[in-house]
C-alpha cells in the first residue's frame, strides 16, 4: 500500500502572492477545507508544505502555502501532484477503499475462476468500473455494483465477483 495518496494536481499559479490552482483528484473536494499540511511531488524532490488558506473556484481549489509568498517561488510546482500521507487522508467508511490499494488485487469469480488482476478503476457518473487484465493481456470491464462485486479481502488481496450472464462478452474492452 502506498504511503502517499494523490489528492490533486497543481494546474497553474493564481495571482502573484504564491497561490496555486489545484484540480482535485479526490471524490470530495471539500476535504481541502480541513487540510493542514500536504506534500508537493516536485520535479526533483518531495516538498512538505503547510496550507494557510483554501478557496474554491469552479471545479478548482485555490491553495496558499505558508512557505511561499511569491509567484516566482511556486512556478516550479505547476503540473506537480499534491499528496497527503495516509494519516492526513480522509477516513474511510466500511466498504470504502483507496483505489491505489485495490490495484494489483486478484479478481476471482464466485465459482473460484481467476479472471486476472485489477489494473484500473474507471470512475464513471453512475458507478465505478473495474478493469481486469488476464494473463494473456485480455481486458475486461466489471461494473462496481452489488450484484457483481461480492467482497474485497484486503488481507489475501482477492476481489470476489459474480459475473452476470453475458457480462464478459458485453464488457470486453475494445
Amino acid at each position: 500500500m502506498e504511503d502517499l495518496l494523490r489528492v490533486g494536481v497543481i494546474t497553474q499559479t493564481h495571482g502573484i502572492k504564491g497561490e496555486v490552482k489545484v484540480f482535485p483528484t479526490t471524490d470530495n473536494p471539500e476535504r481541502f477545507r480541513k487540510l493542514k499540511s500536504c506534500i508537493i511531488q516536485g520535479k526533483r524532490q518531495l516538498v512538505p508544505v503547510t496550507v494557510s488558506s483554501v478557496k474554491f473556484f469552479k471545479q478548482y481549489v485555490i491553495l496558499k502555502f505558508k512557505e511561499y509568498n511569491d509567484i516566482n517561488d511556486i512556478l516550479d510546482f505547476v503540473k506537480c501532484d499534491l499528496l497527503v500521507t495516509r494519516q492526513n487522508a480522509v477516513e474511510l467508511k466500511p466498504g470504502e477503499y483507496f483505489i491505489c490499494d485495490l490495484i494489483g488485487m486478484t479478481v476471482k469469480t464466485d465459482e473460484g475462476v481467476v479472471l486476472g488482476t485489477l489494473t484500473d478503476v474507471l470512475e464513471t457518473g453512475a458507478n465505478n468500473v473495474y478493469e481486469v487484465t488476464d494473463d494473456k493481456g485480455e481486458e475486461y470491464l466489471i461494473p462496481v455494483i452489488d450484484q457483481c462485486i461480492l467482497s474485497h479481502d484486503m488481507d489475501s488481496r482477492i476481489i470476489k465477483v459474480h459475473l452476470l450472464p453475458g457480462l464478459l462478452n458485453i464488457n470486453k474492452k475494445i
